[in-house]
């Protein structure tokens, strides 16, 4: 595998878990905390009130926790507010979050949209390989599929193979005329949407 084919499907998975994470962001029935302080309270709370870990998940000294913690320090850095927004929306609601991927993989299923390259076919025919925006309902099992890859920490080809698979079957298989056995190329994502 050259360089770039690597680059490309790890910039493709990372797209993938990032509309993920925005789709999972849309689903919270109550904000997430904003300021510093707050945050940094709710992942002591994570952390079963462990000042020592909770800094050592975000990079910090003990005493940098404690400081955000008594208000003595109000404005973080850069890197650690992008720190704290990513940890704390990654815990926030898990509850909420579990019932949404429950109902995807057993009754809703999941609805993506994309823009990336579609090949179908030979060269010169209209099943030939193009640059597509789509948006497609996937099936529950296909949902399944998905987010169980995702949860089991599969590998960007594993991942990227299974959103494949199910936008084929969703959009090309059988809303695209029914043909089964297509083979369908799925590569260069610009972006990609993701809706519980």
């Amino acid at each position: 595998m050259t360089a770039d084919v690597v680059l490309r499907a790890a910039r493709t998975r990372a797209k993938i878990l990032d509309g993920f994470a925005r789709a999972e962001r849309t689903l919270s029935t109550r904000a997430a905390p904003k300021s510093a302080r707050a945050q940094m309270k709710f992942l002591r709370t994570r952390e079963e009130g462990s000042t020592k870990t909770l800094a050592e998940r975000l990079g910090l000294s003990r005493k940098t926790v404690q400081r955000y913690l008594s208000g003595d320090s109000t404005k973080p850095n850069k890197r650690l507010q992008e720190a704290l927004v990513q940890e704390t929306e990654s815990e926030w609601q898990p509850q909420v979050r579990a019932q949404a991927r429950q109902r995807a993989a057993s009754s809703g299923g999941l609805v993506i949209s994309c823009r990336a390259y579609f090949g179908l076919g030979p060269e010169g025919t209209s099943d030939a390989g193009r640059v597509r925006d789509i948006s497609v309902a996937v099936s529950p099992s296909h949902a399944a599929a998905i987010l169980a890859a995702r949860e089991d920490g599969a590998t960007e080809s594993d991942l990227h193979d299974a959103v494949a698979e199910a936008i084929a079957d969703a959009y090309f298989r059988r809303g695209g005329g029914g043909r089964a056995g297509l083979e369908v190329k799925f590569v260069d994502m610009e972006w990609l949407d993701i809706r519980f």
